[in-house]
């Protein structure tokens, strides 16, 4: 039995064919999520799990923008896991000031733009090791930069990140379903949801300090 391999089947739902690679990597994002929402520590150590196994169903099913933004979140969780551990002022929930969320938004177009070039003719600069041409390239490059950015933020406790983790659990919902990855596409439902409690929960934090 390889559990990294998709096309190892754990169980069989209403059809659908659901591999031991995507039960655990989804199974432990959606413990990373809730412990998130509470502002919990165990956010991080459960989030790698995740991130190893995320990174190798995307590269199976040519997801490469998700494949390599699983890299970026085992460099942040160890950091966030860092920062988290640290009982300071500065580690305490807060908002962004509006200059740096403009900034923000801008950062995200320009580098979803060049990443989805990049992505687009990877197969092209890059034979040997992405031999199928990406699927859907700026799509998941803007799931890939935004994800950046709001991990980024969660890890500095900035409440910011739950309005962009909406925006990134919607638009996955729908890319995953087009490729046929109907348990995580039903996951990112679930981390709309956490995600809305997150924001919820966080801003009650934020009131009363």
């Amino acid at each position: 039995m390889n559990l990294f391999d998709i096309k190892e089947i754990v169980i069989e739902v209403l059809g659908y064919q659901i591999s031991y690679v995507e039960l655990i990597g989804t199974s432990f994002g959606l413990l990373s999520v809730y412990y998130a929402t509470k502002a919990n520590i165990l956010t991080w150590a459960t989030g790698i799990i995740n991130e190893i196994f995320l990174f190798i169903l995307f590269f199976q099913v040519q997801l490469y923008a998700d494949m390599l933004l699983q890299v970026y979140f085992m460099i942040i969780t160890i950091y966030g896991w860092y920062s988290w551990k640290k009982n300071t002022v500065e580690n305490t929930i807060s908002n962004l000031k509006l200059r740096i969320k403009l900034l923000l938004v801008l950062s995200i177009v320009i580098f979803t733009l060049l990443f989805g070039f990049l992505f687009h003719n990877i197969h092209l600069y890059l034979p040997t090791y992405f031999k199928v041409p990406a699927a859907y390239p700026f799509i998941d490059s803007i799931v890939m930069v935004s994800s950046i950015v709001a991990t980024a933020l969660l890890a500095k406790k900035k409440i910011e990140n739950w309005y962009l983790w909406i925006v990134i659990d919607v638009t996955c919902v729908v890319l995953y379903a087009i490729k046929g990855i109907y348990f995580l596409s039903l996951e990112y439902l679930f981390f709309i949801v956490l995600a809305c409690y997150g924001l919820y929960n966080w801003e009650k934090q934020l009131l009363h300090g």
